[in-house]
């Protein structure tokens, strides 16, 4: 089975038991009879018909025409580069014939996905691998009516991105509400809403199948809402509901191994979405709150060792110098286990629960020190910003114009899976077709030296790389491994 990161709208089957339970039919296989002592007595329920037409006629009508206007279909073109011949990456005809015959030529493409209209005045929110690399993004409504929108916000790290469309008129979008989705629990009836397949705006029932899932795409705060409403290629960025119509979800992926549904949709819960679509309202930045420390999952050797009667929470393993968690009172092999009293089962609860705090408040996380444990009040607080000098941008004639570099500090070394001691600077953006580009630098290269001189600072980088020399001897760390590479200056 493979997980497919999809973009797509939502359907599905869902049984409602009316006024009674839900009769199960004997199962016929061979396995050998289980005597009725043996199990717990039935619980006695009365079975009865609907006492009225409103019993009779229960649908989901209410809500579907409530929230349906609030999801969009999201349109996005790309310009792909595509070789015009088929033997362009052929390495006989390469040799024989020369690139110079193997020219690649823009080709137009497009995807679809969908969005939810978050503001009135025309904000949306949807995947971010909806429109990754789009050059043009239109939305439509479910009425019909298409508006051209601008990317406000795109947020890798959730898989989220803000639209806006660019010229509203007098038009007033009908916004949807956000659910608190740390209310949910499992067996929850909800609706999926969106575009699969493109066949036009599609609704599916479901219950919530489970809470917390992580292991499911490549995010930093992976915490997914698992659904069994069926969710399609083209659902992507639509609506989760609950039967209030309430935003509860973003759907974002499925588990599959044909690509279709097979009741495995994943979604991204709404306090975690509402952050972000704060963040596309106001224009502002994302801004997210830094702990300061490492974290891994408890083993059941870590557990027993703790005299803990289960294995879950998150384990410090390394604590930044004078970062929050150290003031806090953190120290390495401390285990965290609840956020405001939510569970922390490991690192990515843990990450996503402080992620969705108000920066400035209180959290109030639950720690278990050798066999022990105590509430730690913790000052929500971000990372602190850059430096004055710590970020530097090359240009002239030099190998290194069109480069960006920031000096490393604790909390970016962090974020890139550094130590905190890291020395170096760190590249963080590439003009394209620049001399840095053409030298082969990509983001989050970390330089080490040049010519023998340590860059510890982006100060000393800027002086070394703005030089004209004849040769450059170049360390740098890609990818957890150290290269050399010398170069014409």
């Amino acid at each position: 089975m493979s997980l497919r990161k999809l973009m797509f709208s939502a359907a599905a089957l869902v049984i409602l038991a009316l006024g009674g339970s839900l009769a199960v039919s004997s199962w016929s296989g061979t396995a050998p009879p289980v005597a009725q002592a043996d199990l717990d007595p039935p619980i006695e329920t009365e079975r009865v018909v609907p006492q009225s037409d409103a019993q009779v006629q229960l649908s989901f009508a209410p809500v579907v025409r409530a929230v349906s206007p609030s999801v969009v279909n999201v349109y996005a073109t790309r310009i792909e580069q595509q070789a015009a011949s088929p033997f362009a990456n052929d390495p006989f005809f390469s040799r024989f014939f020369g690139d110079r015959y193997f020219q690649t030529r823009p080709r137009e493409s497009q995807s679809l996905g969908s969005g939810v209209i978050v503001e009135g005045s025309g904000v949306i929110l949807t995947n971010s691998h909806v429109i990754n690399g789009a050059t043009d993004i239109r939305i439509a409504l479910n009425d019909g009516r298409e508006f051209a929108v601008d990317l406000v916000v795109e947020d890798q790290q959730t898989d989220l991105a803000v639209l806006r469309v660019r010229e509203p008129g007098s038009v007033t979008f009908p916004a949807i509400t956000f659910a608190d989705s740390d209310q949910l629990e499992v067996g929850d009836l909800v609706l999926a809403i969106g575009n699969p397949f493109g066949v036009g705006q599609t609704v599916t029932s479901g219950i919530v199948s489970a809470l917390a899932r992580t292991g499911v795409e490549a995010s930093d705060y992976e915490f997914f809402i698992q659904t069994d409403a069926a969710i399609n290629p083209g659902n992507s960025g639509g609506a989760l509901v609950d039967l209030s119509g309430h935003l509860v979800g973003i759907n974002t992926a499925i588990y599959s191994q044909s690509g279709g549904s097979v009741g495995i949709g994943f979604a991204i819960p709404a306090n975690m979405a509402r952050l972000v679509a704060d963040a596309g309202v106001t224009g502002g930045e994302i801004v997210r709150p830094w702990f300061g420390a490492k974290l891994q999952a408890v083993t059941p050797d870590i557990a027993s060792s703790l005299g803990m009667a289960a294995p879950h929470g998150a384990m410090i393993t390394e604590v930044a110098p004078a970062g929050p968690a150290e003031r806090a009172g953190f120290q390495s092999g401390d285990v965290i286990l609840s956020v405001d009293g939510m569970p922390v089962d490991d690192p990515s609860a843990f990450n996503f629960r402080l992620a969705t705090r108000p920066l400035g408040s209180q959290a109030e996380l639950v720690r278990q020190r050798g066999n022990s444990q105590d509430t730690v009040s913790f000052a929500v607080e971000a990372a602190p910003r850059p430096i004055d000098g710590a970020i530097a941008s090359i240009s002239g004639d030099t190998r290194f114009a069109g480069v960006t570099v920031r000096q490393l500090d604790a909390a970016l070394s962090e974020a890139k899976g550094l130590p905190y001691d890291a020395a170096g600077v760190i590249v963080t953006a590439i003009e394209p077709n620049s001399p840095a580009q053409a030298m082969g630098l990509r983001v989050d290269d970390v330089i080490l030296s040049l010519n023998g001189t340590e860059t510890r600072d982006a100060s000393s980088f800027s002086d070394l790389a703005s030089q004209r020399v004849q040769t450059w001897q170049i360390i740098l760390q890609r990818g957890g491994r150290v290269s050399r590479a010398i170069v014409s200056g």
